[in-house]
């Protein structure tokens, strides 16, 4: 399952089968728990028609005073009754909140685990607001409309069965009135059900939309502002805004055109009640306290049967949200089909054999047969015009992206046949994209798997991007807070600690995509000088569009539209006078 259901598919009742049966399987764990709560529920509900049980003895007996007893029994039996609700009400409350965030707690966990193992190809799609809106508002839903549900279902059910067995026994006849005019409301609120559902799977996709628009503008809140963007971002915003008014107005009026529909059933039903009890009652068939008691009865069923029908607009929020959640829990992870490990580092040698690879739906091939060899410990540079492929064939090697057809070999091993982690862990990246985390700079030095650096380790990678000077003048040092984005730090200095990241781990395989495209001049020879010391004896891909930073490396290999179509070293190429030197005289021609 690769994607959110079809709206199609997602009325279909297999399918509302399949929802209930996945979210209520998660309280396998919590069953004594669900049990508790069904107890305390079940005695709370049971209080209820034993304060109409009571008008019948109170009426018939107590004001006439037949048994003076009953001037304290009943009072204390209303406040025991009393007690006893509120006691069960907040322990059911307490277990049933208990279960919902524990089943939220394991779904988040499960959603974010399946996050981190999605394709690349789905990230490069931009969805991420309908990503966060999984995690904090349809997770959200799942878990707490489920308790709502089980709450509403179990208690009301068992007050309106309850109340039903404390009419019959008042009066049968008139308990057959208000029997039939049930299915009469229950029949009209299906049909607001339905159009229910249609609103809040539309709701959400807008609920994620709208995070999608704030998200673009924080972040480009500077473009905004110097391009004076205001009017259009304004637009985008109230374009969705609205949509999400409109779409609120009709759930809406569709949940409470339910209520006055119901409520005039019940009218039709107490007027019937009432006319037949008072021909009763003139032929003696009915005491006073007796239709007191019915009456009580009566007027109490309502409440639970409103609440019976309003959950079902609770209970499609639930489907609707879970239909989005399981869609990204149920997403096929990449392929991780490999059986091969690395169990030693890698010598390094890293072969492209006959790469072709189109994108989905692209009209063209983004790369056509591309075959070079890159011995261990060699520096190969890939350059040439934006989109000729070089950032698309780099990625092949950590398997971010697959080749249509081809294959790429560290060590003579085709990288298809080798586990994830096992290949990942012979790779280091530095790409032009800078990604550092809200925590310490030592933390993003030796993150992830090299949390266990030494702070020599972390001062040395940091002293070979030259940026020890710069951290050791900070007063807080390596627990110095990077900020969101790391918007305390300069953009050279975040692209220093990005490189001081990449060589902290020390793989024998170094992909420097644009590594050194944020930096000023100084210090991209700075970087670059203490690069090339640390390149030695390592196979290094390098992508770059300034020709200035590859001109010593091993081989140069010249990518347009996707094909090779120079492969040399600098002087070499030049002395062609093809591509490459065309490039390089663009660069430096003043």
């Amino acid at each position: 399952m690769n994607s959110v259901p079809s709206s199609g598919a997602a009325h279909s009742e297999p399918v509302k089968f399949d929802l209930w049966r996945r979210i209520y399987s998660r309280l396998g764990p919590y069953w004594k728990a669900a049990i508790v709560a069904a107890i305390l529920l079940s005695i709370s509900a049971a209080t209820q028609p034993t304060l109409a049980v009571i008008m019948k003895p109170l009426l018939d007996e107590g004001f006439g005073g037949s048994q003076p007893s009953l001037i304290w029994s009943i009072p204390l039996a209303v406040v025991g009754l009393m007690l006893l609700r509120g006691i069960c009400t907040f322990g059911s409350s307490y277990v049933l909140a208990w279960i919902a965030n524990n089943m939220l707690l394991g779904i988040r966990r499960e959603m974010f685990e399946r996050l981190l193992g999605l394709p690349d190809e789905e990230f490069r799609r931009g969805d991420t607001g309908r990503l966060l809106n999984r995690f904090t508002i349809d997770a959200n839903n799942v878990t707490n409309l489920a308790t709502e549900v089980i709450t509403v279902l179990v208690r009301e059910t068992l007050i309106v069965v309850a109340l039903l067995a404390v009419l019959l026994y008042m009066s049968w006849q008139l308990t057959l009135i208000v029997v039939v005019m049930l299915p009469l409301s229950v029949f009209v609120s299906r049909i607001f059900i339905k159009r229910l559902r249609r609103i809040n799977r539309d709701t959400i996709s807008m609920n994620a939309e709208l995070t999608r628009v704030v998200g673009e503008a924080i972040d480009g809140q500077r473009v905004v502002k110097l391009f004076d963007g205001y009017e259009r971002e304004s637009g985008r915003f109230q374009y969705v805004n609205g949509r999400l008014r409109r779409f609120a107005m009709r759930a809406v009026s569709a949940d409470a055109a339910m209520s006055p529909l119901t409520q005039f059933f019940v009218a039709l039903s107490v007027a019937a009640v009432i006319a037949v009890a008072l021909y009763q009652a003139n032929h003696g068939g009915l005491t006073v306290g007796s239709f007191a008691a019915f009456m009580a009865a009566l007027g109490q069923i309502f409440d639970p049967l409103k609440r019976l029908t309003n959950i079902a607009a609770a209970m499609q929020r639930m489907l609707v949200s879970a239909e989005s959640v399981f869609a990204l829990v149920d997403h096929l992870p990449e392929d991780d089909s490999g059986t091969f490990e690395f169990t030693e580092p890698v010598k390094g040698k890293v072969e492209f054999r006959n790469i072709v690879h189109r994108f989905a739906e692209a009209q063209s091939d983004t790369i056509s047969d591309v075959s070079f060899t890159v011995e261990p410990g060699q520096t190969v540079a890939l350059v040439g015009r934006s989109g000729s492929g070089k950032t698309t064939l780099v990625n092949m090697l950590p398997r971010f992206i697959v080749p249509t057809s081809g294959q790429v070999l560290i060590d003579g091993h085709p990288v298809l046949d080798c586990t994830l982690r096992s290949l990942r862990a012979q790779l280091s990246l530095v790409s032009q994209d800078v990604v550092l985390f809200d925590g310490t700079i030592g933390e993003n030095v030796g993150y992830g798997a090299l949390h266990q650096a030494s702070q020599d380790d972390i001062h040395q990678a940091l002293e070979a991007a030259n940026l020890h000077h710069f951290v050791a003048d900070l007063p807080q040092g390596l627990e110095t807070q990077v900020g969101e984005n790391a918007n305390t730090l300069s953009g050279g200095q975040r692209q220093r600690l990005a490189i001081a990241r990449a060589l902290i781990k020390n793989a024998p395989i170094l992909i420097l995509d644009e590594a050194t495209s944020a930096l000023d001049n100084e210090s991209e020879a700075q970087v670059q000088a203490s690069l090339e010391r640390l390149m030695a004896g390592r196979t290094t891909l390098v992508i770059a569009h300034r020709l200035s930073t590859v001109q010593k490396a091993d081989k140069i290999v010249v990518l347009d539209a996707g094909r090779i179509v120079e492969q040399g070293r600098h002087e070499d190429l030049l002395a062609s006078d093809g591509l490459y030197a065309s490039l390089y005289n663009m660069q430096f021609k003043d």
